[in-house]
């Protein structure tokens, strides 16, 4: 059974279920945007769920069944729309793969080239504690530093899908709303209800931290409550997309109204991020504690009783 459970509203709609299945019961050209974040080629289960595919048994078999989701993330967009991948470079014994390339080559497969990629920031003690990696500790210099690495950044790919865009993602006067860490220096608040993008400072600083090509500035707690929807017994991690990132995808490249897409939907975050922004959100969840954990998130998120940052 493709839907084990579902929740559709006017401003989005879940599914519980496995993302292949209920994609293909989605129309052509039906998304404006898509973003999610897939497993990273067996670095994390999340889950025993046979149909999960962090349960590869080798970065091959991963692929193998990653790329019926990418398949249909391509017949789903529509033409000359983008789709953004947060995704990482995987251990792969004492060396890395490349699973950026390797999730940019896939797309290419089905009709989608490469329109940008942005590197994430993150702070290497975190890292360090969180994976245990003899490579980022100090200890490692003292001994025999041809063996020491970094805390390797997180990637957003973004693809852009063949054929003409028919309706252009405007923002006649520029950006008004910052998503990020940095501080807004004090004498360009006052460009905040500015008219003129030509003039507006606020709009045009805005556009600065999001056109680098690093991001240094995504606050790394930003994200949806997921404490309550672990299950010990299955994944030993969970870490939503930051809505940071989140935020800033859906303002570069959707427009209010567009419906943004996510094959996996974990507590909801790119769900959450789209409707916030005035967007359509359509996500799909293996996961069942998952899933109802995004549809609290979202409601919450609705009926303004969410708390973000808090229930990490």
């Amino acid at each position: 059974m493709a839907i084990s459970d579902q929740k559709l509203t006017p401003e989005y709609a879940v599914y519980n279920g496995d993302c292949v299945e209920v994609s293909k019961t989605l129309p052509d050209n039906s998304m404006g945007f898509s973003i999610y974040s897939p497993p990273f080629a067996g670095l994390y289960n999340y889950s025993s769920d046979d149909k999960d595919m962090s349960n590869c048994s080798s970065y091959e078999e991963f692929f193998d069944h990653y790329e019926y989701i990418v398949k249909e993330v391509g017949r789903l967009l529509q033409p000359g729309r983008l789709v953004a991948v947060h995704c990482q470079d995987v251990k792969d014994g004492q060396y890395l793969r490349d699973l950026p390339g390797d999730i940019i080559r896939l797309h290419e497969k089905y009709g989608m080239r490469l329109h940008c990629r942005t590197a994430i920031w993150k702070e290497p003690l975190t890292v360090a504690i969180r994976t245990r990696s003899l490579g980022l500790t100090h200890r490692q210099i003292t001994k025999d530093s041809t063996k020491c690495n970094n805390a390797g950044a997180d990637y957003i790919v973004v693809l852009r899908k063949a054929g003409e865009n028919k309706e252009p993602v405007a923002h006649p006067e520029g950006l008004s709303e910052y998503a990020g860490a940095r501080h807004i220096p004090e004498d360009i608040h006052k460009y905040k209800e500015w008219k003129d993008p030509k003039t507006n400072k606020l709009s045009q600083w805005i556009w600065q931290q999001y056109a680098s090509c690093f991001w240094d500035d995504i606050r790394l707690g930003e994200v949806l409550p997921y404490r309550k929807a672990r299950d010990p017994e299955d994944e030993k991690h969970v870490h939503p997309l930051q809505l940071d990132v989140i935020s800033r995808c859906c303002t570069l490249w959707t427009n209010p109204g567009d419906t943004v897409f996510t094959p996996f939907m974990g507590v909801g975050s790119e769900v959450y991020g789209a409707v916030k922004l005035g967007r359509k959100g359509v996500g799909v969840e293996l996961k069942g504690s998952y899933y109802r954990q995004a549809v609290k998130n979202i409601d919450d998120l609705i009926s303004g009783g969410i708390e973000i940052g808090l229930a990490l």
